[in-house]
């Protein structure tokens, strides 16, 4: 009878993947309940003990609601909401935006799906790099073909024109988000305006042949957590013909560390926005009208956002490098062991390349290996990133400082440096046949 019933389900949900760092956080919460010391480094969230709310916010959502502010809001965001990212965006980024080109949603994820699916038939084909957050799954959803790069450190784990160009003929959509998660690495400004270049001269081939357009989505929600040398750079500046072509990702949840709130937005050419604003109203996908009220009030305050910006980067800035400085020494020390250096975001690139490598009789011969003896004997919790697509990159995984303090970073690192000490590279085989022939 179950059998039976399975077989009701759609091969789509079906065959769509649940989250690996959901797997990982439970772990997590199981060695936690047992009473060992964790440092979690998975999750891309914030500890509001360690990152708090603006009080803008805070009090702004009170206010709204004591005001009555708890019925549906329009489909596509209350009006002084677009308004404040309009005056937001010319403050910021001086960016002069219709308001027919701006679309609230509840969070950035929504906004970020409604593209997919605005944008793209079953069968079409979307480009992005490996690793990154959720296209693979997003692309599942929508039936798209996905085009998948792989990018290393070498390259910041971020593309190249060289390794986009091949597929820009016949992509209809190429996802890039900068600040990347997993990476916390920032495009660089040359290689936006090669790309930028590039696609407003596909697209002009198009228009010529009639054929449909090639759209940029570009998700910079950590656009604002830039920190050290990282800049952060624009497709809409650096192109400006790129404004038809363009879909920006962005909202609260990470440069106001107000993940739960629910407030995204999305900047794009007017025909794209109205179809993701159809696609969103029918599913729900509203930002609260509360929150949106009071993130109005905060993006118009410019005092408030210049202050907390400022703390918000230096208390992030603080944790990655300690982080950074901590995983170095490691590797200074002959241990095999890096990171990259963080530009934007709250999360750091590190390898742990001890694959091989003997815990007593047990040998580490994956990247799930390596991840559970980290945690389990150093009380670090990691996220691989083979759980943002990447299958060439096993050594390599993502540390996220949104939910730790600093003492108990420096904790960790003590923990760690024993732990890793403490592993033995592998025997080297001594032949015993006398011919080389044993294994």
């Amino acid at each position: 009878m179950s059998a039976w019933l399975d077989s009701g389900i759609a091969d789509m949900a079906s065959s769509l993947q649940g989250s690996s760092i959901l797997a990982i956080a439970a772990q997590v919460r199981a060695l936690v309940a047992a009473g060992q010391k964790v440092c979690n480094l998975t999750i891309g969230d914030f500890d509001p003990k360690q990152y708090p709310l603006p009080p803008e916010l805070i009090d702004g959502t009170y206010e709204a609601l004591v005001a009555g502010h708890s019925n549906y809001p329009p489909p596509n965001g209350i009006p002084e909401l677009r308004a404040a990212v309009q005056h937001f965006y010319r403050q910021r980024a001086g960016l002069d935006l219709n308001l027919d080109r701006i679309l609230i949603a509840g969070g950035a994820r929504p906004v970020l799906y409604g593209a997919y699916r605005a944008i793209l038939n079953p069968g079409e084909k979307v480009i992005y790099p490996v690793p990154s957050w959720n296209n693979n799954h997003y692309a599942h959803l929508c039936g798209a073909v996905g085009i998948e790069l792989e990018v290393g450190p070498e390259d910041n784990f971020l593309p190249t024109l060289a390794s986009i160009e091949p597929h820009l003929g016949d992509a209809r959509l190429l996802v890039i988000n900068s600040p990347l998660n997993p990476s916390g690495t920032l495009i660089a400004q040359q290689t936006l305006s090669d790309l930028c270049d590039r696609i407003v001269a596909e697209n002009e081939r198009r228009k010529a042949l009639g054929t449909k357009p090639l759209f940029l989505v570009y998700d910079q929600i950590y656009w604002l957590l830039t920190m050290g040398e990282g800049k952060h750079f624009n497709p809409l500046t650096t192109h400006p013909a790129m404004a038809d072509y363009t879909i920006l990702i962005d909202g609260i949840s990470k440069c106001f560390a107000a993940t739960g709130l629910r407030v995204g937005w999305t900047v794009g050419p007017a025909k794209v926005v109205d179809a993701m604003s159809r696609i969103i109203g029918h599913v729900g996908a509203w930002a609260p009208k509360a929150e949106q009220v009071a993130t109005a009030k905060l993006l118009l305050n410019d005092a408030a956002v210049d202050k907390y910006l400022a703390f918000i980067r230096d208390a992030a800035g603080t944790r990655l490098q300690i982080l950074h400085a901590g995983l170095t020494a490691l590797g200074q020390q002959g241990h095999p062991v890096r990171a990259l250096v963080p530009n934007g975001s709250i999360y750091l690139s590190a390898e742990f390349a001890l694959r091989g490598m003997r815990d007593g009789d047990k040998v580490l011969k994956t990247s799930g290996d390596v991840r559970t003896y980290l945690l389990e004997n150093a009380g670090l919790a990691v996220v691989p990133f083979d759980a943002f697509g990447a299958h060439e990159a096993d050594d390599w995984y993502r540390l996220s400082v949104g939910a730790v303090g600093v003492e108990e970073l420096k904790a960790m690192l003590v923990r760690l440096a024993g732990a890793i000490a403490r592993l033995q590279k592998p025997q080297a085989h001594v032949c015993t046949c006398g011919h080389g022939h044993c294994a």
